[in-house]
């Protein structure tokens, strides 16, 4: 069976290193496997650019343009923002014409345009579209937030707050998907997570749609090193990481928040704590206040940077006020550094709490940066890392979560399982 999975990149971002871990766990299954992208970052054999890089930039640029007559010349909320307006003529390339299959993953910033959906859904094949966010339930964004216009068919969309006051843009795209959902030949839809799937079902989009849930496929290569617990007063590091730290979505000043909590509340243990940090970040500042020791590793690329990281980490601290599947979690519980996180997304799908790892209730009113609610929030959170604190320094306690969390990433994410999953909705037989 031939199957073109269709991603931007192949490299950049987490949905390119999912659907790339997709594409070779489906050609280990036996499929034809092979992804067309708009960057091609790889040396892989199996991608395949759509055409060439100064073509490709003509409907991403004019997407933009559009985007930014509608919020007024405004570049706030530029890329927060996505319409599907323009698109590449994905429907006349050769991998799309002649596969058996087609699977869209993050398509954006002009690689497809809804126009081009509809094109790929009259040449009759199964079409499956991985959603990595909730922009395929939405008008233009990609996380609702604390926006609930997508549930609604009275004023679906119509109020979108990343646009200016009075703007239809909104509304007027969440109609054109509506419309192209509604083809004779519908879209198997998959969430990476079952909130995801909740957030579709509950929709106006996809409420009478076909969804899904199949999680990102993480690769575990070889044996984590093995850890033995902690002696009393011995230093614990603590890691936070993203793309970017000081995305409001990663609630950083939580984070902050938090460190000065365990300092006041604890200091002894305060003593011990080290905070690791990496990724990027726009504004150096939001990396200083911490109430403990901190050490940022900028950005780190490549597998053995990743799993070295994680391995001189014992807790990964989540401070975000939702994530669709965080692959942090994941990776943390692969190398054995126990995870600490709010319940606000797919967490629930990694974490069983306090066997492999610790969720946290999020508070209402965080989001908005209320006082008490930051508080209150970093108050949770300091309780999870306390709880996974006094985790490393027991030890038959510390044995069982390590060995829990590397058995629930082989058992819910393994390669094979994600890609017997896409064969099987798909209609394919395998052995």
């Amino acid at each position: 069976m031939k199957i073109v999975i269709v991603n931007k990149s192949d490299s950049t971002g987490g949905a390119a290193v999912v659907s790339r871990r997709l594409m070779e766990a489906l050609r280990e299954e036996g499929a034809d496997a092979r992804m067309l992208v708009v960057e091609k970052l790889t040396d892989s054999s199996y991608v395949e650019t759509v055409s060439p890089k100064r073509k490709a930039m003509v409907p991403f640029l004019m997407e933009r343009l559009k985007i930014f007559i509608h919020l007024r010349f405004s570049r706030k909320n530029l890329f927060k923002v996505d319409t599907a307006s323009d698109g590449l003529p994905l429907w006349r390339h050769p991998l799309v014409k002649d596969a058996d299959a087609i699977l869209l993953n993050w398509v954006n910033q002009g690689m497809l345009s809804l126009k081009g959906v509809r094109k790929i859904l009259e040449l009759g094949k199964p079409v499956v579209w991985t959603m990595h966010d909730m922009w395929c339930m939405t008008g233009v964004c990609h996380h609702a937030g604390l926006c609930r216009g997508f549930e609604d068919k009275d004023t679906l969309c119509r109020d979108c707050p990343l646009l200016p006051e009075g703007d239809s843009l909104a509304c007027d795209v969440a109609l054109r998907k509506l419309a192209t959902y509604g083809l004779a030949r519908k879209i198997k839809f998959v969430a990476v997570s079952r909130w995801l799937a909740e957030k579709g079902r509950g929709s106006v989009l996809l409420g009478a749609q076909d969804v899904s849930v199949i999680p990102n496929a993480f690769i575990i290569n070889g044996e984590s090193r093995s850890r033995i617990a902690k002696r009393n007063g011995e230093k614990v590091t603590l890691l936070f990481g993203a793309a970017r730290l000081d995305d409001p979505i990663k609630g950083l000043p939580v984070l902050v928040e938090t460190t000065r909590k365990l300092r006041m509340e604890n200091p002894e243990l305060a003593d011990r704590l080290e905070l690791v940090t990496y990724g990027g970040v726009k504004n150096a500042e939001a990396l200083t206040g911490f109430g403990i020791r901190h050490r940022h590793l900028g950005v780190i690329k490549g597998e053995d940077a990743i799993r070295e990281t994680y391995e001189n980490a014992d807790i990964l601290v989540s401070a975000s006020s939702y994530e669709t599947l965080p692959g942090t979690l994941v990776e943390a519980q692969a190398y054995g550094c126990i995870p600490v996180s709010f319940d606000r997304g797919g967490q629930r799908d990694i974490v069983d709490h306090k066997s492999t790892g610790y969720i946290a209730r999020y508070p209402e009113g965080c989001e908005s940066a209320e006082d008490d609610a930051v508080s209150e929030a970093a108050s949770r959170l300091a309780e999870g890392v306390r709880w996974a604190v006094a985790m490393t320094e027991n030890p038959s306690g510390y044995a069982d979560i390590i060995r829990n969390m590397r058995k629930n990433v082989e058992t819910r994410f393994s390669p094979q399982a994600v890609a017997r999953s896409y064969l099987s909705l798909i209609g394919c037989r395998f052995g």
